[in-house]
């Protein structure tokens, strides 16, 4: 039945397109055409309301027009407003002529879209892919946004889909284009954070514009590259590209097409007909759901491609448009991709005109070189063997676009930028933001918390609330894990009885992650399946023991995070649940499933083919084969205790980051404090992969505050960003490549932003001669403290309030100091030097600078004069396992503080306390130890032993403090033979 009111805003919105104009002036037009159309906003805004609730068509459609319109760059019709804020809003609805009432429905129901867009690090590029020539081509990628509202998508999350693709999509050459290049970039996500979705909807626009040839790189497993293929079948290519004009009703003419039995089949994409018969192009795959690409099986006749005009080029529009493209989703594997490269060979006389696109997913997993490089023959490079072929395909297809996608990107940065043939991201790098609902590394740890341990709850910490010591003092809490895992399947089964979307709950599943030893993994199996069958859980013991843990934890975990969700009053509610869930993990009559092998028919009889089983509620056990690429669906709680020495291998192995919709309160990781590292050594894990999620932060940070344009200049391009790459833990490096940095970073500019290093010198002598340097600004601190009020923040949050010691010096009083410091590593301050030493009028003029040194509470104050100055307080600080530098510097608190003063000496009030040309220090007295009787051993006669203190410091220069050019930073070569590199071999390598 024919729906009056969302036809007339259908074709409203569609003549609208970029430019929102007179909702009603346009509609009355429309109206005319279209009976029984009621333009009230009255009725509009009760129709959308209801509309809503049930995610109706209404809402999407208003949805996606208004967050398009809120993230519209550069228009001319937007009153100057900036993109994502509430005014470029307003001025929506103004153009629209909305009044008050309309406009606060539209604000519930589709709200501001205020997250940032991804960061893009990036050459220039020729604009082609314009919003134009993107509509007048549209077909795959209207169909897969359909499929995403129809999997309850909402509109903001496919608005933001939509324009992280397009930032990939206009970056690649345009496919028509008669000069053959290739770009080259890569996409960095985070760790099960919808990556797929990514890279299906550059698919969509890429084939849309004209790509013709799409080879997808995905896994090492047949079972990796089936849920590939899978997921692109059913949400892009569709049943009729499938079908390829089999007859539903012949079952003959069914035999051997995918999906007939797949019970999803009514969910994958239709299309209508066959997409060649509606004015667009059939896709033909070139690999099945069961069966990776096969030389002449489908290979050579299905790679030739037709031509409308022979006498012009493929890529030419009259050919191009009308041609059917090609989808193949390959294993990264040796024989594979050398019949592919066979085959390529074979027609060869075409391969210069194929518009092509590669998509390499987990790209820095078996794609990147990793031969050495002082093992080459003079002027040749040798390849490991899928790197070889990936730029043997490279070679053979000049119009090749390669796309890589990671969530650890360091192995892909750290390829060498001079290897015109290997997949160095050299045209563009884009890392996208976290999306909704996601849970990642902030989810687990309290990285930016200003409250002490002792305040901190379920309801304001993550820690409090998610992460749980694998030991405690009455030892292993594997049974506890176990209880956990059967307590939230009994939840997950009581929401869905009270309401909840059940879908989430399809799977549970608990993963057990101790070793990489095959051996290891039958012993703990068979341990935790006697600890299963012999824990008593149909007892009163065993019930006892549940009602226990869900009263001290979940219960509470639940009320203060997920108050909005059904929750059991009591553990007798919960307990008839407890059994079902017990029966559901207990089926087939082992709870345990091993994963730990290498080969496709090993996953097979595994029977964990998450899209195809309906339920898998079980706890699995396994080591290298869980820490990549393998989604394990469902999980709710993780047992976790191996150690690895690379970043990006540690960070994979975080299967417990992901989407947790109806459960994200109820997700456990009980993970190891003290694990064993080496004979001598143990590793907090925790602390660990805090460590590996700063550097991935101040990579990501890094990126974000250098990638805004200058003078349409990118300050950065993808060849500096490896001197970005950060080590927060020295055994846990960024990655395995053995090469060494050739962009020197020269100069960091970082007004309004923290100067914080944090690698002091540990020599007694050094550290005694850095005290005498101080001396006379520390001198200047009074013997009175100053007590530091409550501060607005920029995020309408307000500081604690604190006491300190506060000074002004001249700025070249203390750069006179900072010039002559003694660092652990030389050279790790000197980028922020070249900064400083330039605001004396240069490049800024910053006179002066507010000192404060912060007190610490009564209970804790040591205090003691250092180099002669009044006394001051002495901070306790322990440096990082293996390293000179500290884990932190400033409080979290101070540091508050700190921007807060910045930030109103740009708009200074009758009480503020710092100018617009004053720069804002913290100072730090640090005496290095384990605990108060470490500091107290540092002080005799009121004074701090200078052989034992550490002056440490955390700066912050003025918003002002920058010229007109906003440039932040400035590299050079350190080897001129290798100015193009980013990095080179490093010497003995």
């Amino acid at each position: 039945m024919t729906d009056p009111l969302l036809q007339i805003h259908t074709q409203v919105l569609s003549g609208m397109g970029p430019n929102p104009r007179s909702f009603h002036t346009l509609a009355k037009l429309i109206a005319e055409d279209v009976p029984g159309g009621d333009l009230n906003e009255d009725t509009f805004r009760a129709r959308i309301a209801e509309d809503a609730a049930c995610g109706g068509p209404l809402t999407a459609l208003w949805g996606k027009a208004l967050n398009a319109w809120d993230r519209e760059q550069d228009s001319n019709w937007s009153a100057g407003t900036a993109a994502r804020t509430h005014e470029r809003r307003i001025a929506i609805y103004d153009r629209l002529g909305f009044g008050p009432d309309l406009r606060a429905t539209l604000d519930t129901v589709a709200p501001v879209a205020v997250t940032p867009p991804a960061t893009i690090i990036a050459r220039r590029h020729i604009p082609w892919y314009t919003h134009e020539r993107a509509a007048a081509r549209s077909f795959y990628w209207p169909a897969y946004e359909r499929k995403l509202q129809q999997k309850k998508w909402s509109p903001k999350a496919i608005a933001d889909l939509n324009e992280a693709s397009r930032s990939v999509v206009e970056r690649l050459t345009d496919p028509e284009q008669v000069a053959r290049r290739q770009a080259k970039g890569l996409v960095v996500g985070y760790v099960q954070s919808g990556k797929t979705a990514n890279f299906t909807g550059v698919i969509a626009k890429a084939l849309d514009a004209g790509y013709r040839l799409v080879i997808v790189l995905s896994g090492t497993l047949n079972l990796l590259r089936a849920q590939t293929q899978r997921r692109l079948d059913m949400e892009l290519i569709g049943q009729e590209n499938i079908l390829r004009g089999a007859d539903l009703s012949d079952l003959d003419s069914l035999v051997g097409v995918d999906y007939i039995d797949d019970e999803d089949w009514p969910k994958f994409v239709q299309h209508g007909g066959r997409p060649s018969a509606q004015r667009a192009f059939d896709i033909e795959r070139l690999t099945t759901r069961d069966k990776d690409y096969k030389s002449l099986e489908q290979g050579i006749r299905a790679l030739e491609f037709e031509k409308r005009d022979p006498t012009k080029h493929l890529y030419d529009p009259m050919n191009l448009h009308h041609a059917a493209a090609r989808v193949m989703v390959v294993k990264k594997n040796k024989g594979v991709l050398t019949k592919l490269v066979s085959d390529l060979k074979k027609i060869y006389g075409i391969l210069g005109e194929i518009p092509a696109l590669i998509i390499d997913d987990e790209s820095d997993q078996a794609s990147v070189n990793t031969s050495n490089p002082t093992k080459w023959a003079k002027g040749a490079t040798e390849r490991s063997a899928i790197n070889g072929l990936i730029s043997k395909l490279l070679e053979l297809l000049p119009r090749a676009q390669y796309v890589g996608y990671t969530a650890t990107p360091f192995a892909n940065v750290f390829v060498d930028p001079g290897d015109a043939q290997d997949i160095f991201p050299s045209d563009f790098l884009i890392s996208l933001e976290a999306p909704d609902g996601y849970m990642g590394v902030r989810d687990f740890h309290d990285l930016d918390s200003p409250l002490p341990d002792s305040e901190r709850t379920p309801a304001n910490s993550q820690e409090k609330a998610h992460v749980r010591s694998v030991t405690e003092k009455l030892g292993d809490r594997l049974q506890e894990a176990m209880d956990s895992f059967l307590i939230t399947g009994a939840l997950k089964l009581f929401r869905a009885d009270h309401g909840v979307d059940a879908e989430p709950f399809r799977h549970h599943t608990m993963l057990v992650h101790q070793s990489v030893r095959v051996d290891d993994h039958a012993e703990l199996a068979l341990h935790i399946n006697s600890m299963w069958h012999q824990a008593g859980y149909a007892s009163t013991q065993g019930h006892s023991r549940l009602s226990d843990l869900w009263e001290r934890d979940f219960r509470q975990v639940s009320a203060a995070r997920a108050a909005n969700l059904p929750n059991p009053t009591s553990y007798d509610e919960l307990r008839p649940y407890i059994s079902r869930a017990r029966q559901r993990i207990s089926s087939g009559g082992n709870p345990v499933v091993i994963v730990n092998g290498d080969t496709d028919r090993y996953f097979e009889q595994l029977d964990l083919d998450f899209d195809r089983t309906p339920h898998v509620w079980k706890i699995l056990i396994g080591g290298t084969k869980l820490s990549r690429g393998f989604t394990v669906e469902g999980l709710t709680i993780t047992y976790y205790r191996r150690t690895a020495r690379q970043a990006d291998t540690l960070m994979q192995m975080g299967r417990w980051f992901g989407f947790r919709p109806g459960y994200r309160d109820l997700v456990r990781l009980y993970i190891g404090r003290e694990e064993p590292l080496t004979r001598t050594k143990t590793v907090d894990l925790y602390e660990a992969f805090e460590a590996i999620c700063r550097d991935e932060e101040l990579f990501r940070q890094e990126l974000k505050q250098y990638a805004e344009l200058v003078d349409g200049e990118p300050q950065v391009i993808p060849d500096e960003i490896p001197p970005l790459v950060a080590q927060h833990l020295p055994w846990v490096k960024p990655s395995a490549r053995n090469k060494m940095f050739n962009a020197e970073l020269v100069e960091i500019r970082s007004p309004g932003r923290p100067i914080e290093v944090a690698s002091y010198p540990q020599e007694p002598a050094a550290l005694a001669r850095n005290v005498d340097r101080w001396a006379p600004v520390l001198r200047t601190f009074p013997t009175e403290s100053t007590a530091i009020p409550s501060l607005a923040t920029n995020d309408n949050a307000t500081t604690r309030p604190f006491d300190a010691r506060i000074s002004r010096v001249k700025h070249a009083e203390l750069l006179a100091v900072l010039s002559k410091l003694e660092w652990a590593s030389k050279g790790s301050f000197a980028p922020h030097l070249n900064y400083l030493a330039q605001l004396d009028g240069r490049l800024a003029l910053v006179t002066d600078w507010l000192l404060i040194a912060p007190q610490l509470t009564e209970d804790n104050l040591i205090e003691a004069s250092v180099a002669g100055s009044a006394p001051l307080s002495l901070s306790r600080r322990t440096r990082q396992q293996g390293t000179t530098a500290f884990s932190r510097i400033a409080g979290v608190n101070h540091q508050q503080v700190a921007k807060a003063l910045i930030a109103d000496a740009a708009d200074p009030g009758p009480h503020s306390m710092a100018d617009s040309d004053t720069g804002v220090a913290l100072i730090y007295p640090i005496v290095e130890g384990a605990n108060e009787v470490d500091v107290r051993s540092a002080v005799s006669n009121g004074k701090a032993d200078p052989k034992k203190t550490v002056i440490a410091f955390t700066l912050y220069p003025p918003k002002s403090a920058i010229d007109s050019s906003r440039r932040l930073l400035r590299f050079r070569a350190k080897d001129s033979r290798h100015k193009n590199q980013a990095i080179v071999p490093a010497p003995g390598s």
